[in-house]
C-alpha cells in the first residue's frame, strides 16, 4: 500500500468497503472479519481465534479443506463460485459471490486467507452506461 492512515480511517474503510470479508491466519484460525451487525453469514464474536473448520457447514468442509491445502502448497492464489440465497431484507433470491484469496508476503510465503461475500444480485442487472452525476 502507497501512504499511511490512522486507525480511525482504516476501520471506517474497512466497513465502507462493498464487500464483508474474514481473515484468516497460516494457522487457518480466524482473526477478524467487517461488516458485523449487517452480514450476510453472520457469526459470533466468539468465532475469532477459532478454526475455520468449525465455522463452515459440513456439506461444504471438504471443498474449504481444498481450497486452504491448495494455497497453502502455492498451488492456487484464489477461488470464485456464487450461490443463490435467501438473505434478510431481500425479497426474493440474492446471488451472492464468494471468493477466497490466499494472502502472501513479497517473498509469496503463506500469511493466511481472505474470504470476501458480496451481494451482486443489482450488479447483474446493470445496462448500458451511467455517467458520474447522471
Amino acid at each position: 500500500m502507497i501512504g499511511k492512515m490512522d486507525q480511525h480511517i482504516m476501520d471506517s474503510f474497512l466497513e465502507t468497503l462493498p464487500i464483508e470479508f474474514s481473515i484468516l491466519d497460516s494457522e487457518d484460525k480466524v482473526l477478524a472479519w467487517n461488516k458485523h451487525d449487517t452480514r450476510i453469514f453472520k457469526r459470533h464474536e466468539a468465532v475469532i481465534g477459532r478454526d475455520v473448520r468449525r465455522c463452515h457447514p459440513s456439506h461444504s468442509l471438504d471443498k474449504v479443506e481444498t481450497i486452504i491445502k491448495e494455497m497453502k502448497s502455492g498451488e492456487r492464489d484464489k477461488a470464485r463460485f456464487w450461490i443463490d440465497l435467501e438473505v434478510n431484507g431481500k425479497e426474493g433470491p440474492q446471488k451472492i459471490l464468494i471468493e477466497y484469496y490466499a494472502l502472501r508476503d513479497g517473498n509469496g510465503k503463506y500469511l493466511g486467507c481472505m474470504e470476501v461475500s458480496q451481494n451482486i444480485t443489482e450488479i447483474q442487472k446493470l445496462t448500458g452506461s451511467k455517467r458520474l452525476l447522471d
